[in-house]
């Protein structure tokens, strides 16, 4: 049988790194390092799905008038909601009565958790980050809905937050596809060129991508058509020079994402005021109690985590693919 102060010891190790296991999933990922940075990690305390607020069309009681001409004062719809899904994930930190045995003493212990709660950081930060930009399919449908859902290849099609795309306009992002809307393959000698297209077909008013997100391929054409005149975005605007970034149009930055998951011969462009990872405040990434089988000399520790990406307004983020 486990002894309790040793499995004290485990709990506490494992309460320690709580603020690690969510740094380390931020960290690994450009985009989520971007969403946190800008106060676009927000933590909620409940509620049966996550709700999006959304102001999707104009007031349509506005107009021009003389005098005592009458004033149209019907109810106008101009907000809805969109609704989604909280999506769960685990990973647990396992160490057996032998391994605590075997081991004895605090700092042992300790010893032996450190390279297994490291590995669990590290496996919990890849699978969030391949989730990041999935299509929310996988796992029969349990995974985290991503840029391939949220920004999708083809977004007349699809549910996103409840709202079916085929039927409004509104709800859909603008999609670019290099041979068949640009008539030929991305290159560097076209890249910014469709870039332009992008950017400017999602653009509005003082709205317009502030994180532009691309995958190898991508990334590197826009770098070589840079050329001598490529600029590099200070590392002080990321607080970490982890992450490769080049300057978009003076006020855009794009980030080399690959092996994050990111499809092939894709670049998204992101407006982050209508984008959030909403997290449970109770499961960050968050240790749970030890807990003992009741049939195994062990202790298993979840590490808990319950979130999704979410949006607002699917009409400003765009994507060239090919």
């Amino acid at each position: 049988m486990v002894a309790p102060n040793l499995s004290e010891i485990v709990s506490t190790t494992l309460r320690n790194r709580a603020g690690e296991f969510a740094d380390n999933v931020t960290n690994k990922n450009a985009l989520l390092r971007v969403l946190s940075e800008r106060g676009k990690v927000r933590t909620l305390s409940g509620g049966r799905t996550i709700v999006r607020e959304l102001d999707y069309q104009e007031n349509s009681t506005f107009q021009f008038y003389s005098g005592y001409e009458a004033l149209d004062v019907n109810a106008a719809e101009t907000l809805s909601a969109a609704e989604f899904d909280w999506k769960q994930s685990a990973v647990n930190v396992t160490i057996s009565g032998l391994e605590m045995s075997q081991n004895s003493g605090t700092e042992a212990v300790i010893n032996l958790l450190e390279s297994r709660i490291t590995n669990a950081m590290r496996t919990m930060a890849n699978e969030t980050s391949t989730s990041i930009y999935s299509d929310g399919t996988g796992s029969s449908g349990k995974e985290i809905g991503g840029l391939q859902l949220l920004v999708a290849d083809d977004p007349t099609t699809g549910t996103v937050g409840g709202i079916n795309r085929a039927n409004f306009d509104f709800w859909r992002n603008f999609s670019f596809d290099a041979t068949t809307d640009g008539g030929a393959a991305a290159s560097a000698t076209n890249i910014q060129s469709y870039m332009n297209t992008v950017f400017n077909t999602v653009c509005r008013g003082s709205d317009f991508p502030d994180v532009i997100v691309a995958d190898l391929n991508y990334f590197t054409f826009y770098q070589d058509s840079l050329q001598a005149q490529q600029r590099f975005a200070d590392p002080e605007d990321l607080r970490s020079g982890d992450f490769r970034a080049l300057s978009y149009g003076g006020n855009s930055q794009v980030l080399l994402d690959g092996g994050s998951g990111i499809p092939d011969d894709h670049m998204y462009f992101l407006n982050t005021d209508f984008l959030s990872f909403d997290v449970h405040e109770d499961r960050f990434f968050t240790p749970r109690e030890a807990k003992t089988p009741i049939n195994q000399d062990a202790m298993v520790i979840p590490v808990l985590f319950m979130g999704n990406l979410t949006m607002s307004n699917a009409e400003r983020q765009g994507v060239l693919k090919d």
